[in-house]
């Protein structure tokens, strides 16, 4: 499935293993080195066949464990030495995960690789919580974008086009920044009032989903560890989602 010295780009999804596809699978038991993000569920490394070379090059909070450089040239390397290549990347590889500089690197040096799509966080938070990314004549859009930024930077983001109504907005690593995004957001001009739905740890046993409102958005988050990995869904869509109540009672706090 992998030719020697190929490199696949493989989602792993939000971290629950049932969450990925047949084909990720089946990639993960024909490679012969395994490189891996910090945020790759630890039922999916458990996938990872016995006597497969595992390298953690895992980003996560502000501390990288590799500079993106240093992993673009690890991958090389491993293909160059005519191995079967996988890079495991959480959610989507497409999805804020930098796939484009990993594959222009390869590319430059004639290196084959392909890409297997995965389930990014932000439709698994959904899902969690019984709710719609996009809803009939209530939110006809989908906006999926990060705060992530480099030390000291400030969050520089479009708020005037993030603030328009009819749409979801999906903000990754948005935890530490979300004061930020909810006083801007409301000076932009979206309603104060507007359903949000925090995702921690999404598929994860440790899952938590909190929903309130945009303008107590900061205290959402206070009780968010920064090791948790936090997705924010903010619009009318999300706001209060149809899952059972047995289904959601150990899960999901209304604030």
């Amino acid at each position: 499935m992998i030719a020697p010295g190929e490199v696949w780009l493989v989602g792993a999804g939000p971290g629950d293993p049932d969450l990925l596809t047949r084909k990720a699978e089946k990639l993960i038991a024909a490679a012969q080195i395994v490189f891996y993000d910090a945020l790759v569920g630890p039922g999916v490394l458990d996938l990872i066949p016995p006597g497969v070379e595992r390298v953690s090059v895992g980003k996560r909070s502000g501390r990288h464990s590799k500079a993106q450089e240093s992993i673009n040239d690890l991958l090389l390397a491993a293909a160059k030495a005519g191995k079967r290549v996988v890079r495991l990347k959480g959610g989507d590889p497409s999805v804020f995960g930098r796939s484009a500089e990993e594959m222009a690197h390869l590319a430059a040096d004639g290196i084959r690789f392909h890409i297997c799509p995965g389930i990014t966080t932000a439709s698994a938070a959904a899902a969690s919580g019984c709710a719609s990314l996009t809803l009939r004549g209530v939110a006809r859009g989908l906006t999926l974008v990060t705060a992530h930024m480099k030390a000291g930077e400030p969050l520089r983001l479009d708020w005037e086009a993030l603030a328009r109504p009819g749409g979801t907005l999906g903000i990754y690593m948005g935890r530490a920044a979300a004061g930020e995004i909810s006083r801007n957001l409301i000076a932009a001009g979206r309603d104060p009032e507007t359903p949000v739905m925090v995702a921690v740890n999404v598929s994860l046993p440790q899952e938590r989903l909190i929903r309130g409102k945009l303008s107590a958005l900061a205290f959402l988050v206070q009780t968010i560890s920064d090791e948790d990995p936090t997705l924010l869904l903010i619009g009318e869509a999300v706001a209060g989602g149809h899952c059972p109540v047995e289904a959601t009672a150990s899960l999901v706090l209304s604030v």
